[in-house]
């Protein structure tokens, strides 16, 4: 199959109707989105929506995101609430998913048999102008291999799904540069079971019970169901071996500068301590206080850490709430757990 990618952005119409066409009759399209770029196929077509698993190598039990046009649109596939719309009011459309009690329309296919179905409204123009067009919600995970750093470039999707699907559309680098912040709703409590840019502190503006799931900072465990995309697998990981310094415990720049002396490592530092490390494999993922860029250029990173070639990677613990949460989870799935120093380090 040939892979063909078009830069569009909302006004290019001829192309998204191309790309609507292609998923009404059950093919897979790549699309641009706040977060990441999404692998999308039609949420009514449980065929369509299989090719998307063998498109990715993802596993079957983990489910996936159906994305809508307008939060109104959700009443065709959710039972919704009163909750859900003082929620869609303060972030949608945006990088915000929250998971509904499905209706029978969505096939068991996109939910992993489970009785609910993951919804959001995405703010990226393209995304939300070809729901639009196609007239159907459409199903998407992270348009990557499965396991490997999620694609926040075109770029990135044709290195991993070319030859696999028949059209990408590029609409430049991804605003976050992270998923959406996935969240549960029951009996007025909001559980977060994937975070992301709309963080705790933001969803407390809308209810005052929110509550963080623990598989966002731990493993899942082995009888626990994936209710979110992210929470079962190790994700998001380089070729390379990925290890976490909590340098609340042990020296950073110390133990990477021996390092450097004896493997062949990159180092994910902070812009400050650039200086600190010998010239070679540096990975630098913005100033330390600076989050938000720390969070755009992760996985960006991540695949860079391929490109250059090393056998492992090294970089800080992030810190594990606020801002940072986001990156701490996807970076402890991304290393397997894989922590050095601290009471739970393994070295």
């Amino acid at each position: 199959m040939e892979t063909k990618i078009f830069k569009v952005t909302k006004d290019s119409l001829d192309i998204l109707q191309e790309a609507s066409k292609l998923l009404n009759s059950g093919e897979l399209v790549a699309f641009p989105t706040e977060t990441v770029y999404g692998l999308g196929a039609n949420a009514f077509n449980a065929d369509a929506c299989k090719r998307i698993f063998l498109a990715k190598g993802r596993p079957s039990d983990n489910p996936l995101i159906v994305h809508i046009s307008t939060p109104e649109d959700a009443e065709k596939i959710a039972y919704t609430c009163p909750l859900y719309y003082e929620l869609a009011k303060a972030f949608m459309p945006g990088p915000l998913t929250i998971i509904l009690p499905k209706k029978e329309i969505i096939p068991n296919e996109v939910t992993a048999g489970l009785d609910t179905v993951a919804i959001r409204c995405p703010k990226n123009e393209v995304a939300n102008k070809l729901i639009e067009i196609s007239g159907i919600p459409i199903a998407a995970p992270s348009a990557n291999s499965s396991g490997k750093p999620s694609p926040t470039s075109a770029k990135h999707v044709y290195d991993d799904l070319n030859g696999k699907i028949p059209m990408i559309l590029d609409g430049g680098d991804s605003e976050f540069g992270v998923e959406s912040t996935v969240i549960t709703i029951k009996d007025d409590i909001l559980t977060i079971l994937r975070p992301g840019s709309v963080t705790p502190k933001m969803l407390e503006g809308v209810s005052k019970n929110v509550q963080i799931a623990s598989a966002v900072k731990e493993e899942l465990k082995a009888n626990e169901t994936a209710l979110s995309p992210g929470m079962k697998y190790k994700h998001y990981a380089p070729r390379a071996n990925l290890y976490l310094i909590d340098d609340r415990y042990i020296s950073f720049i110390e133990y990477v500068k021996q390092k450097q002396k004896t493997e062949n490592c990159g180092v994910m530092c902070y812009d400050e301590e650039i200086s600190l490390f010998d010239n070679k494999n540096l990975l630098p993922v913005g100033k330390k206080k600076d989050i938000k860029k720390q969070t755009k250029k992760l996985f960006n990173l991540l695949r860079q850490a391929d490109d250059i070639g090393v056998d492992t990677v090294y970089a800080h613990l992030p810190s594990d709430d606020g801002e940072s949460l986001a990156i701490y989870n996807r970076m402890i799935r991304a290393c397997a757990h894989r922590v050095i120093g601290g009471r739970n380090g393994k070295d």
